[in-house]
């Protein structure tokens, strides 16, 4: 097909949607609506790739199950030729990554596209992986840059390095871990992204309009290269990526059938009756979940999570009040949504879901990941009962075989067990980390971690390290690290258990639980290697603001998203 003529209107002209089945598509259709591109579809078969004009293709989820699904689809084909045919392209994450010629993230070696010489490997450094953040990127071509100086949100465990062959192609890269990879590509109609423009706040929404709008209107300008064989290997910039502030909102329905937003101190959600009066205690009412959700992406959130707390009690198939609270989120807010509660294989009306059907819902929905809690501890005791030997049926390993470890977020919420030599020994024999930590009076001691289930009110016979490093083994690509002695208190998060937690995984970490100002994030940052920070109440009651918490943070000289 030719190229098409120029059109004056973006509402007209037609934009193909490649649905192969994994990941929030529905952040890039609302970024499209956003943009006033609705004349928008959705495709999955060869003829709607040779008749397209324009292709998105919004990847995320992992490599291999990615190609798999082109192959069933029958589409593989029919989209290298369109591609290699110079036609209007847009690949987003997945959809950069499935031009080159193969990647390591699979069981074996998988093929891709081959369009663009070279291969998708692991990072190969010391930080956490995956890389989860905002970052920045540099312009490799000559004349002006579709991707501007703003940060970026990326989210991947791969890479593709530059190399001689791969050179004319690379438009900008990035820096991470001591490594600088390729973080976007273009040449002729075809361009593609690391990061996620959709979930990168309005500059990144604009990158996806602005290519768009050259495709409708003819004028893709083809940037030459101002690398060369002899800049490579390219030197690291610095890592630039952002410690990112996230915002949580512990969604429940009140004693009335409406969901709020509540908070807790050490997880008890209702008023005390001294302060209610008479009668039962009502559940702390904090406000609309929507309308806090939109006040925080304009006030700065990296990233929001909605937590459903009460979801161990009931089946979330049928949770159509957060179902439909994603979804018109999802089309005001362009940063990351996690969404938690609930996420595990279940029976409802007859019928067994498997916890990634539960996940699918949610995704479909505008989640961008999801949280799993109970759950996660049921697999790692598993785990160890196993010897180590996994068997591909925990809810970690379901969502993350399909849509990567990077949607998989475990929240682990332990409480302290303060111990005397006698117990250190025998906390210590069973495996357990023990510490030594202030109390809440100031006296030292020592203490291990128990981990709890259901919102808190049952423990298990495990610590939250080990946990940690079992949901790392499991697939897990994020920890959202809770204290539930800390909850609530305003004095700062547990350091002590998020350096042994940093200490004993790889991936990034979360703190939570604790925090009452700007100068705890500092803090955790400054003393820990954790990747962001979470906090919940202080920001719901208006005690302190985002912008006052990232002030303390770049004036302390930690890197955050402005």
């Amino acid at each position: 097909m030719s190229t098409p003529p120029p059109t004056s209107s973006r509402a007209t002209f037609p934009v193909s949607v490649l649905d192969y089945g994994a990941g929030n598509i529905v952040s890039l259709l609302n970024a499209l609506t956003l943009l006033g591109y609705t004349n928008y579809k959705k495709i999955t078969t060869p003829s709607e790739i040779k008749n397209a004009q324009c292709i998105i293709f919004p990847g995320v989820g992992a490599f291999s199950s990615a190609m798999s699904s082109l192959e069933k689809l029958e589409i593989k084909q029919a989209l290298k030729e369109y591609i290699k045919s110079n036609r209007p392209y847009f690949g987003i994450c997945l959809g950069m990554q499935t031009l080159f010629e193969s990647s390591e993230e699979g069981q074996s070696i998988v093929n891709g596209l081959g369009v663009i010489p070279g291969t998708v490997d692991r990072f190969k450094t010391d930080a956490s992986v995956p890389s989860i953040g905002w970052n920045s990127t540099t312009d490799r071509k000559s004349g002006p840059s579709p991707v501007p100086d703003s940060m970026k949100y990326f989210v991947h465990s791969y890479r593709a390095l530059p190399t001689p062959s791969n050179l004319p192609w690379i438009s900008t890269t990035t820096s991470y871990g001591g490594e600088t990879y390729i973080s976007s590509i273009e040449k002729g109609n075809i361009f593609a992204c690391q990061f996620h423009p959709e979930k990168s706040g309005r500059e990144g929404v604009k990158i996806i309009g602005d290519y768009l709008d050259r495709v409708r209107l003819n004028n893709i300008v083809d940037r030459s290269s101002v690398l060369s064989v002899t800049d490579l290997p390219l030197k690291s910039f610095g890592d630039t990526i952002c410690k990112r502030v996230v915002v949580a909102l512990d969604v429940r329905s009140n004693d009335e059938g409406d969901l709020v937003v509540t908070k807790g101190d050490q997880y008890d959600v209702r008023e005390t009756k001294e302060t209610e009066g008479k009668g039962k205690a009502k559940v702390r009412n904090l406000g609309k979940p929507a309308e806090l959700a939109g006040k925080y992406y304009e006030g700065g959130a990296d990233e929001i999570s909605f937590l459903n707390i009460t979801s161990f009690r009931s089946n979330v198939i049928s949770d159509l009040p957060l179902i439909d609270l994603l979804q018109f989120c999802s089309e005001k807010i362009f940063v990351p949504l996690t969404v938690g509660g609930g996420i595990r294989d279940l029976t409802e009306n007859g019928r067994v879901y498997k916890a990634v059907e539960v996940a699918d819902r949610y995704f479909r929905a505008g989640a961008d990941k999801v949280s799993i809690g109970s759950d996660s501890v049921t697999a790692s005791l598993k785990l160890i009962e196993n010897n180590g030997a996994k068997d591909g049926e925990s809810s970690i390993e379901q969502i993350s075989e399909r849509y990567g470890v990077q949607a998989v977020v475990v929240s682990i919420d332990p409480k302290r067990v303060y111990v005397d030599e006698a117990g250190k020994a025998a906390a210590e024999a069973q495996g357990y980390t023990v510490k030594n930590v202030v109390d809440v009076d100031g006296n030292a001691k020592m203490c291990w971690w128990q981990t709890t289930v259901k919102g808190g009110r049952e423990t298990r016979d495990i610590d939250a390290v080990t946990v940690a490093k079992c949901v790392e083994t499991l697939g897990a690509g994020e920890i959202m690290l809770n204290c539930i002695d800390m909850d609530g208190q305003g004095n700062g998060y547990d350091l002590e258990l998020m350096k042994a937690v940093t200490d004993a995984v790889s991936i990034p970490v979360i703190a939570s639980s604790g925090a009452g100002g700007g100068g705890h994030f500092v803090e955790v940052f400054k003393e820990t290697e954790v990747s962001a920070a979470l906090a919940a109440g202080i920001f719901h009651r208006g005690e302190v603001k985002i912008e006052e918490v990232k002030d303390a943070m770049q004036a302390a000289g930690v890197v955050t998203r402005k």
